[in-house]
C-alpha cells in the first residue's frame, strides 16, 4: 500500500505539471548550492544584515516551491543519484552516475529491470546533441565529482574517477571550469590537442581574459578548488567570476546554452559541521546567481532553474548549548561565527605548521577565540591530522573536527549529523515569459521542466534508447571481441568482411581501420554484464 501511495503522489505532481504550459527557450542555467539546507538560506541572510553586506539575497526574488529529492530506494539521497534524478529524470541509487539502477526490494517506486546499467540520456547530452547547443559547466569541486558528473558522464560507481573524466573530457564540453588538474590523464590531454580545445590550468588571469571562440577547460589545484573563506582571490576566482566567464563564452553560441553550476562545497563545509564555511561558501554561490540573473533578464531567451541536490547535517540556527533563544540577539547569534577568517580545514593548515607554545596566539587570530589548557592539550592530541574522506571530517577524530568542536562550542548553531538529510530544499526558477516551476515537486519533475523548456522533440528515455544500445544487439550477426588489456578501458572490437571498427570504453571517437572519426556522443562500459553500451547508428559503418 505505501509502495502504491507513493507511485499515486509522484504520478499525481507529474500530471500537475505536464498540463502546465512551458514554452521553449533558447538557454538553460541550472544552479545547484549542493547539500544547502534551508536554514543556510535564513543563516546567509542574518549573516549580511549583521556584517552590513546588504539585506537579502540575490535568490530571493525567484523562489518558487520546494523539491522532495530521493534515491529509487531511499528517502534521504546521495549527491549522485539525487543530481542524477535532474539531469536524466531517472531515480538511482546511491552511488549511480546517470544510469538505470538495479532492482532494491526498497525501491520506492517500480524500477524496470531490464533497463539495469543502462546509461541514462542527460539533459546536458539532448542540449547537445539533439538541439546542437553549446554546454558547459562551472564547478567548485573536482571536475569528475558526483554533481558535474551526473550531467555529462555515465556510471554505477561515483567513485570511478578514470571512466567518468574520461567521458566528461570527451563530451566535448564548450566550457568546463573548476577543479582537478591532478585528475587529466595523458589521454585527456592528447584529446585536448586533437580537438583544440584551450586548458588554462592555475591560471586565474589567463581564464578572466579569455576572449577566445574555441573550447576551454580551466582548473585550478590538485582537485577541488578552496573553500572562499580560504581562497587566495589573486590566485584562485571565485564561483561569481567563472560563472560570469561562462556566460561571456557561451551567449556568443549561435543556437543557445546548456549551464550547469555547482556550489559544490556547501555539502562539503557542512559534513564537516562548519558553519562559518557553511555561510561563505553559499554566499559566495549567491553571488553567482546575482551574475546568472542579470543575464537572464537581459537576454530575455533564457530560462533559470536554482535548487539543492539534497539537505545535508540537520544545520539550525539555535541549539541546545544556547539556552534563552527568543531572547538572543543578532550579536550573541552572529558576532561569533563573524569573527572566523579560515575553514576549520584552513586553520588546521595552519596549525600543523605551528609551534604548540604559539598555537593559542594563532588560533585567536584566526577565530577571535581564546582557547582553554584543556582544549589546546585535545587539539596537540588529534590523531588523522588529515582526514581524507570530507565526509567524514565532522565525526572523525581529526584536527579539523577538533577545531569545529571548539568553534562551535562557542556559537548558537546546531547540527544532528556529519551526512545527508531527507528535508525538502527550496527551488527558485525564472522564465522570461513567466512559465515557472512552482509549488511542491519531486525531483524528476525538474527534469520533465527542463525537458520542456529545451523544446526537444524526442524524451530523454528515446534518447537513452538511441544513444546506448547494447552491443550485442547493435552488432547483431557480426564477429565482436572485447579486449581487456586495459581493464580500465576495455577496447570493442567488431569485425564485418574487411572491416574492423574499434571503439574503445568511455570514448567518443572510434576507430574504422584505424581511421579515427567521432560517434558523436559518449560510449560506456559496464563491468557487471560485460556489455557496452553506444549509438545504434554504429552498425552503419560496417
Amino acid at each position: 500500500m505505501k509502495k502504491i501511495n507513493i507511485l499515486f503522489f509522484l504520478f499525481f505532481f507529474s500530471v500537475i505539471l505536464t498540463a502546465q504550459e512551458v514554452r521553449p527557450v533558447k538557454n538553460i542555467i541550472v544552479m545547484i548550492p549542493d547539500g544547502t539546507s534551508v536554514s543556510v538560506y535564513s543563516a546567509a541572510r542574518w549573516f549580511k544584515q549583521y556584517n552590513n553586506l546588504g539585506i537579502g539575497l540575490h535568490i530571493d526574488p525567484y523562489l518558487t516551491g520546494t523539491v522532495t529529492t530521493f534515491s529509487s530506494n531511499a528517502p534521504i539521497g546521495d549527491s549522485a543519484p539525487t543530481g542524477s534524478a535532474y539531469a536524466t529524470g531517472v531515480l538511482q541509487q546511491t552511488g549511480n552516475v546517470a544510469i538505470h539502477p538495479e532492482v532494491s526490494e526498497n525501491d520506492l517506486f517500480q524500477v524496470e529491470e531490464s533497463r539495469t546499467w543502462q546509461p541514462a540520456a542527460t539533459i546536458l547530452e539532448a542540449m547537445k546533441i539533439e538541439k546542437q547547443k553549446a554546454v558547459g559547466l562551472v564547478v567548485t569541486c573536482e571536475f569528475p565529482h558526483a554533481t558535474p558528473a551526473d550531467f555529462s558522464a555515465h556510471h554505477y560507481k561515483r567513485s570511478n574517477y578514470a571512466a567518468l573524466a574520461t567521458q566528461m573530457a570527451y563530451q566535448n564540453l564548450d566550457v568546463m571550469f573548476g577543479g582537478g588538474n591532478g585528475i587529466l590523464t595523458e589521454d585527456i590531454r592528447q584529446h585536448f590537442n586533437n580537438n583544440g580545445t584551450t586548458l588554462i590550468s592555475d591560471d586565474r588571469n589567463a581564464l578572466l581574459n579569455y576572449t577566445g571562440n574555441g573550447k576551454v577547460w580551466a582548473l585550478f589545484g590538485k582537485k577541488a578548488l578552496p573553500y572562499d573563506i580560504d581562497r587566495n582571490p589573486d590566485k584562485v576566482p571565485s564561483i561569481a567570476e567563472m560563472t560570469e566567464k561562462a556566460l561571456e563564452l557561451l551567449s556568443k553560441k549561435e543556437n543557445g546554452f546548456f549551464l550547469m553550476v555547482e556550489g559544490s562545497q556547501v555539502d562539503w563545509a557542512a559534513h564537516a559541521n562548519d558553519a562559518a564555511s557553511i555561510i561563505h561558501e553559499f554566499l559566495a554561490f549567491d553571488e553567482a546567481v546575482g551574475k546568472v540573473m542579470e543575464f537572464a533578464k537581459n537576454d530575455g531567451n533564457t530560462a533559470v532553474l536554482i535548487l539543492p541536490d539534497h539537505g545535508n547535517s540537520g544545520f539550525s540556527i539555535g541549539t541546545s548549548n544556547c539556552p534563552g533563544y527568543d531572547k538572543l540577539s543578532l550579536e550573541q547569534l552572529f558576532g561569533a561565527v563573524s569573527k572566523i577568517k579560515l575553514s576549520a580545514n584552513g586553520i588546521e593548515s595552519v596549525l600543523v605548521n605551528t609551534k604548540p607554545e604559539e598555537i593559542k596566539a594563532v588560533f585567536k587570530e584566526y577565530t577571535g577565540i581564546d582557547i582553554t589548557g584543556e582544549e589546546l592539550q585535545t587539539l596537540l592530541s588529534s590523531k588523522n591530522y588529515k582526514e581524507g574522506d570530507y565526509t567524514k571530517v565532522g565525526t572523525s577524530n581529526n584536527l579539523a573536527h577538533n577545531i569545529v568542536n571548539i568553534l562551535n562550542s562557542r556559537n548558537c548553531f546546531g547540527f544532528t549529523t556529519g551526512g545527508h538529510t531527507g528535508e525538502e530544499v527550496i527551488m527558485a526558477c525564472y522564465h522570461p515569459q513567466g512559465d515557472l516551476l512552482k509549488g511542491h515537486v519531486m525531483n524528476r519533475d525538474v527534469n520533465n521542466y527542463m525537458q520542456e523548456a529545451a523544446g526537444l522533440e524526442v524524451s530523454l528515455q528515446e534518447l537513452s534508447d538511441r544513444l546506448f544500445v547494447k552491443h550485442d544487439q547493435v552488432f547483431a550477426g557480426m564477429n565482436f571481441t572485447i579486449d581487456k588489456k586495459n581493464p580500465d578501458f576495455p577496447l570493442l572490437r567488431v569485425k564485418k568482411g574487411k572491416n574492423i571498427l574499434e571503439v574503445k570504453a568511455f570514448s567518443s571517437v572510434a576507430t574504422m581501420n584505424g581511421k579515427p572519426f567521432d560517434i558523436g556522443s559518449v560510449t560506456v562500459y559496464i563491468d557487471k554484464n560485460n556489455t557496452f553500451y553506444l549509438p545504434s547508428a554504429l552498425a552503419e559503418k560496417l
